[in-house]
């Protein structure tokens, strides 16, 4: 496959963080010229080019940060640059780059199909996110019940966690029917990188829970990234407000 828009498409449907750099103007002596094209994924490999040597390596962790922050870009490099002052090349010319970071659905793994699960992911898809269903109950997880899951996963929650190849674009909420299962899902979920990590319960149940893992060896940081009581605080009580609370937060924090 040699076509960058190819490339755009299998990226978006496996969700991987990239962003698509353009030469939108090149004067003088420049390695490449307007309409290059090149994508920069997120752990720093590339697909293309935009010329190489230190003005690429430099658009390369630019377009990193827009990736992470999601801004759209645009940058002019010198590269009749002898002090040294931005690349230090000496080809004679300037360059422009547009940077856009390659916008994915965001994901959500919700892990329960009960009574808050249910609804949650019947909502998601109304609000632009995709959802993947996690159950170790065959009947609360069919495709009958969640027709727009890209993906329904039925076992034991602990070890569908841990096998999880999470980013840190991901969401995740912990709604499941009792506290064990809530916590052995959150122990192995909190190892991972997530944009959100959700578990539903009460205050009493946040301060057992965090004594649990505590005890576990997990710093203070690594629980702060965890919401709970899950969703926003808006009074909350049907199975279908919870829902609600809990998409609310996770868009405040997709929007920043």
């Amino acid at each position: 496959m040699n076509d960058i828009y190819e490339k755009i498409v299998e990226l978006k449907k496996i969700r991987m963080p990239a962003a698509l750099v353009t030469v939108i103007d090149a004067r003088g002596s420049t390695p490449r010229g307007t309409g290059a094209k090149m994508l920069v994924y997120g752990n720093g490999k590339q697909f293309g080019t935009i010329g190489g040597s230190a003005v690429e390596a430099k658009v390369i962790s630019t377009a990193r940060a827009c990736i992470q922050s999601g801004e759209v870009k645009r940058v002019k490099h010198n590269l009749n640059d002898p002090a040294k002052e931005d690349t230090g090349m000496i080809c004679g010319g300037t360059m422009e780059f547009f940077i856009e970071p390659i916008q994915t659905a965001p994901h959500i793994y919700i892990f329960g199909g009960g009574h808050c699960g249910h609804p949650l992911a019947q909502l998601a898809g109304k609000a632009g996110f995709q959802y993947t269903l996690i159950e170790d109950r065959p009947e609360f997880a069919g495709h009958e019940r969640f027709p727009d899951a890209s993906d329904i996963m039925i076992g034991e929650l602990e070890q569908l966690a841990e096998s999880l190849d999470l980013t840190d674009h991901d969401y995740v909420a912990i709604v499941t029917r009792n506290h064990e299962l809530d916590f052995k899902t959150l122990k192995n979920i909190l190892k991972k990188p997530a944009k959100y990590i959700g578990l539903i319960g009460s205050k009493s149940k946040r301060t057992q829970i965090f004594s649990r893992l505590k005890k576990e060896g997990f710093s203070a940081a690594e629980l702060e990234r965890i919401h709970t009581p899950i969703g926003l605080n808006i009074n909350a009580e049907t199975p279908e407000e919870i829902a609600i609370s809990i998409l609310a937060e996770m868009i405040s924090v997709k929007n920043g």
